[in-house]
């Protein structure tokens, strides 16, 4: 393959050899290849049918392309940094397989709104690769959340024990958040389902090209409206990129539960020896390195999405070199991101809860003192009131280092005369979760329930292309 540049006509001088290195992007952009053949093939049958190539030269451009495909795909392609790009690769191959046609495929486009093309193509799959290993992850939860649905533990405000809560009802809060995610995506996957394609270099084409047709023939749902707009538009990966980094953020603080919980302080819970590893020099370590990990790779997704948004935030219009630039961070979110759900919907089904201790632990803390107060409130007294006189049971409690429900009955009389026998139903943890019997409540009925309803939202949900 000739390294002469296509587009060398209008230059006198040979590029500088490290100026040719310092802005090829064929090192990291050839994993669009797949979809720049997708997106040339299409170009080629609309330049066929609006007769400005002829059927024949569109079907040696089409079997040629290919067979580029399948060389890429065995691993026999030769990249070449003189070709910069993986346009340009792809074009300059096609062009000496299958001589003077290969040049006129380029007709009507540039490679501005070919990459914009390509990328949206590339992450439109990606997107939805990523939902389906959300909804992965969302199925581990619902199968731990319908596991645990009437395992008690401390729910914590402040890391400081605050109510009872189940463990069921816990993880369905992990589900929400993931809910969330997805639900962005599909939202972003909608507005990103324009063409650029025929926008070319900035102001359009002066062939008679049909828009309407390439974009119903890569399934994009129109064409961009404008021009300009089109190929300087990179807002679709700045929106995804802020989606993966709250995606990012989400699993970073259940990673950072994951490691609170298996720790020697709560051992609430164990993750298997597949998804821990030891110490160099304490034998007795098993240290949660993937959770840990998972946690520290938030911050690289985050400052991924910083870098895009300072990238587009002086560009005038319409594209600019600078846009070279979207690639690389784009491309390491979505790994680093399927990477992290692949590797946490595998961690998951692993997690075994140590129920005692996490009874124990919700024994501590008075953890029912709320429970009291809305006891009293139904015998009558004013909400403030209540909580006056349960703060000073509570000081009690915690001069004698016991719990409210070890208090005899004459005790706790002597702070309000409402108070019977039946305030005990009130002050155990089953009493008190079971009492929170609402949607959105701990109850173990309740968490059931809300199982059985989130279900089927992860059956058939996939961004809206």
């Amino acid at each position: 393959m000739s390294d002469k540049k296509l587009w060398s006509g209008r230059f006198s001088e040979p590029t500088d050899q490290f100026v040719e290195a310092f802005t090829a992007s064929v090192t990291f952009d050839q994993r669009l290849a797949p979809y720049d053949i997708q997106g040339s093939i299409a170009h080629a049958r609309m330049l066929a049918r609006q007769k400005i190539l002829t059927q024949t030269e569109c079907d040696d451009i089409v079997t040629g392309l290919e067979t580029i495909a399948t060389q890429i795909e065995q691993g026999e392609f030769v990249w070449s940094v003189a070709h910069e790009d993986v346009h340009m690769n792809i074009e300059a191959a096609l062009t000496e397989a299958i001589g003077e046609t290969g040049k006129k495929l380029h007709t009507g486009r540039s490679r501005n709104d070919q990459v914009a093309t390509d990328i949206r193509l590339w992450l439109r799959d990606e997107m939805q690769a990523i939902c389906a290993a959300l909804r992965q992850v969302q199925g581990a939860l619902l199968d731990i959340a319908e596991r645990e649905a009437g395992t008690i533990l401390p729910g914590f405000t402040h890391l400081q024990t605050a109510q009872p809560v189940t463990f069921g009802h816990h993880m369905l809060a992990w589900f929400e958040m993931l809910q969330r995610d997805a639900s962005r995506l599909t939202d972003c996957a909608a507005r990103m389902n324009q063409m650029p394609l025929g926008a070319a270099a900035l102001a359009g084409t002066t062939y008679p090209i049909d828009r309407q047709l390439t974009a119903s023939l890569l399934h994009f749902t129109a064409p961009c409206r404008n021009s300009l707009d089109a190929v300087s538009d990179r807002d679709f990966a700045i929106e995804f990129s802020a989606a993966a980094s709250l995606i990012m953020v989400h699993l970073s603080r259940m990673s950072e539960e994951l490691i609170l919980w298996s720790s020697a302080q709560f051992s609430f819970i164990t993750l298997s020896d597949s998804f821990c590893t030891g110490s160099s020099i304490m034998p007795q370590k098993k240290n949660p390195d993937v959770p840990e990990l998972i946690r520290g790779k938030s911050g690289r997704i985050v400052g991924h999405l910083i870098a895009l948004l300072t990238l587009m935030k002086a560009q005038p219009l319409a594209y600019n070199k600078d846009n070279q630039e979207d690639k690389e961070p784009l491309f390491d979110t979505v790994d680093t991101l399927r990477g992290t759900l692949k590797i946490f919907a595998a961690m998951l089904p692993t997690l075994v809860c140590n129920r005692t201790a996490m009874r124990r632990a919700a024994q501590q803390g008075l953890a029912t003192a709320t429970d009291l107060a809305d006891y009293l409130v139904r015998k009558g007294i004013a909400f403030r009131d209540a909580h006056d006189i349960v703060g000073r049971v509570v000081a009690q409690c915690v001069q004698e280092d016991c719990d409210l429900a070890d208090l005899s009955l004459e005790t706790l009389q002597g702070y309000s005369t409402v108070i019977k026998s039946d305030v005990y139903d009130y002050l155990t943890l089953e009493g008190s979760v079971a009492a929170r019997c609402h949607i959105g409540g701990t109850a173990p009925d309740q968490v059931r329930q809300a199982i059985a309803d989130a279900r089927p939202s992860l059956a058939a949900r996939t961004p809206d292309t």
